[in-house]
């Protein structure tokens, strides 16, 4: 099976290289991630300057890497159309340095590079490992996320057919002998206490830095979030369709309704 590997915390980011470990004996990999971190760019492209690849040696135990000076969608875009020499089996990205739950995946790069896979008919995974905000890379250990990674691509593999779903996946950051399972959950509502820092420049210009926090609060239990503050891995699958099928019911009488 041919794999794509890709994430939003740059080619060097230690998650990554902790993905490809663990996946590249067993498949062909190919890594395409952005050269630098670009977190939080949701499903950005860039279509207002060029794209740049470089072929690196990152040391992850794989035979080809490039490093785009783009989002986690255009390294995922630019693989799929230009530099893969086949279509890929399967798009997995991450291990992402921090939770992606919830309301999150709006905002994820890391989810995004896997949801433009699926745009192409490609089943995806989204990995990451749910670390708290004052953790450095060097305080985290991404071994047991990769090791869920793998799980989850074998039983997605030993299918006839790989379904061509997403699934998004977060690891709570603890030691193993603490995990408490897995639950198969859905995604919930994730809500953030926004506070932008008023801040000056050495010039005197104002600018503003986001600074809010996730508000503490009891989630539903099967929840994403529920299931990562009770100790348990999370696999939610996701999908493209964003439409609200309840409310086209009510919507229908408007066709009439509007003199246009």
């Amino acid at each position: 099976m041919f794999v794509l590997l890709s994430n939003d915390d740059g080619i060097e980011a230690p998650g990554l290289m902790a993905l490809a470990k663990e996946l590249a004996p067993k498949y062909e990999a190919v890594v395409v991630a952005p050269d630098r971190e670009r977190s939080a760019s949701s499903h950005a492209i860039t279509v207002h300057k060029p794209l740049r690849v470089r072929q690196i040696n990152a040391n992850l135990n794989i035979k080809q890497a490039y490093a785009v000076n783009g989002t986690p969608s255009d390294c995922v875009k630019l693989a799929l159309t230009t530099l893969l020499p086949k279509q890929p089996d399967m798009v997995i990205s991450g291990i992402n340095r921090g939770s992606n739950l919830g309301t999150d995946v709006f905002y994820s790069g890391t989810v995004a590079a896997a949801l433009e896979g699926l745009l192409h008919g490609i089943p995806g995974i989204a990995v990451s490992l749910a670390t708290s905000s004052g953790d450095s890379d060097s305080d985290s250990d991404y071994s047991l996320a990769a090791q869920v990674a793998l799980l989850v691509v074998e039983r997605l593999a030993n299918k006839p057919n790989i379904p061509r779903m997403l699934i998004n996946i977060n690891v709570p950051d603890l030691p193993r002998d603490m995990i408490r399972g897995i639950r198969i959950t859905r995604l919930g509502m994730r809500r953030y206490r926004n506070v932008f820092e008023i801040r000056r420049d050495p010039r005197g210009q104002t600018y503003y830095w986001l600074a809010g926090e996730p508000v503490a609060e009891v989630d539903e239990i099967d929840t994403d979030i529920a299931a990562i503050e009770d100790g348990y891995i999370s696999l939610t699958p996701i999908t493209v369709d964003l439409t609200d099928y309840g409310a086209i019911k009510q919507l229908q009488a408007w066709e009439k309704e509007f003199d246009i």
